[in-house]
């Protein structure tokens, strides 16, 4: 399976050829947009200065554990040839999308704490949008992926290498990021058409789409109809794709006669199944709490959930419940201590 790391590499190069988009509309819409706005104003999840400092510790130490987490997945994953499988190739995208999903919302709320200024400039906030609703999605699609690729092992494990090749596998990495990107750039075209009020502050940590579009006050209607239907399409069907690849999973590991063959093959996708409840109760969770709140800085606190908690436990899924990750991370390690040590004595022969 060495030939997925050319799709990999492709969809790279497409995602650094893409993120350049945003900026160049932002900048030629500048100056249509007629309300002149330069900056909103991030509230965070408290009121309270002295509260908010206690945030910073936290949410650092939550950061830094999401990324180094992901990061060892990663790695392990590209240095260990045996991992070179489609399962793993898309674990692989998908810990890459937590880190930059994390990475677009917290740094700059660490750094809003740290500075004690709760500004966020106008392109700031369109690309952090962006960005947030394009790992946002592509983490939806990764995980229905991911489901499909479990539903052929189990329910097809003799055309499993035939089904899920290198070429195959590109093309459904691909096509996640086409889909996301779109998404997230129809929102944030829509967005530019938005004449804004006086009032710029967002009860959120983060530029919320939804909060972002009540700020406006001009018409708002596209821009509702966009949020309902793109969210409403691209959340159930992904979501119809993963509950029917399981319910055929399961009928499957039905018909297995043998506790220890029903056993493995749920073992197979044991971890995907507790992400996946993980990712969707919490955006669930957050939805309803939205919905019964009367206010948005419960919906700005429950979307930690998500946002935070659900990437920073990723890897301890896969790493704890997965034996090919442990022995790849062990390997990575000893590797990494090998290479220290080897510096080390020539820094003494020295």
């Amino acid at each position: 399976m060495e030939h997925l790391r050319v799709p990999e590499i492709f969809c790279w190069c497409l995602y650094n050829a893409l993120v350049s988009v945003p900026a160049v509309f932002i900048s030629y819409m500048e100056g249509r947009n007629q309300t002149h706005v330069t900056e909103f104003i991030l509230l965070g999840l408290s009121d309270q200065g002295e509260q908010q400092s206690l945030l910073f510790w936290p949410f650092l130490s939550m950061y830094l554990v999401t990324f180094t987490g992901n990061l060892l997945m990663v790695l392990a994953i590209i240095t260990d040839s045996c991992l070179h499988t489609p399962m793993y190739f898309f674990l692989s995208n998908l810990s890459f999308s937590d880190i930059c999903f994390t990475s677009t919302t917290i740094p700059k709320m660490l750094l809003n704490i740290q500075t004690q200024s709760r500004v966020i400039s106008y392109e700031g906030c369109l690309s952090q949008m962006y960005f947030f609703m394009l790992f946002g999605g592509l983490d939806h699609f990764l995980l229905t992926v991911m489901a499909y690729d479990r539903f052929v092992a189990i329910c097809h494990p003799l055309h499993y290498m035939v089904i899920m090749n290198p070429k195959f596998c590109g093309i459904l990495l691909l096509g996640s990021w086409i889909l996301s990107v779109l998404d997230s750039l129809l929102h944030d075209l829509l967005i530019l058409r938005l004449s804004f009020c006086t009032k710029l502050e967002i009860l959120h940590f983060f530029c919320e789409l939804k909060q972002v579009i009540q700020l406006a006050c001009s018409d708002r209607f596209l821009n509702d109809l966009a949020v309902y239907l793109v969210s409403g399409l691209l959340g159930v069907v992904p979501l119809t794709g993963i509950l029917f690849s399981y319910s055929r999973i399961v009928t499957s590991i039905l018909r297995i006669s043998s506790v220890r063959g029903k056993y493995k093959a749920f073992s197979t996708c044991g971890s995907h199944l507790s992400v996946v409840s993980l990712f969707y109760g919490t955006c669930l969770g957050v939805y309803l709490s939205s919905a019964a709140a009367q206010n948005s800085r419960a919906s700005a606190i429950a979307s930690v959930m998500y946002t935070v908690v659900t990437p920073m436990l990723n890897p301890f899924i896969y790493g704890l419940r997965n034996r090919d990750i442990k022995q790849a991370l062990g390997k990575l390690f000893s590797r990494g201590a090998f290479s220290a040590y080897r510096i080390l004595c020539f820094k003494i022969k020295l």
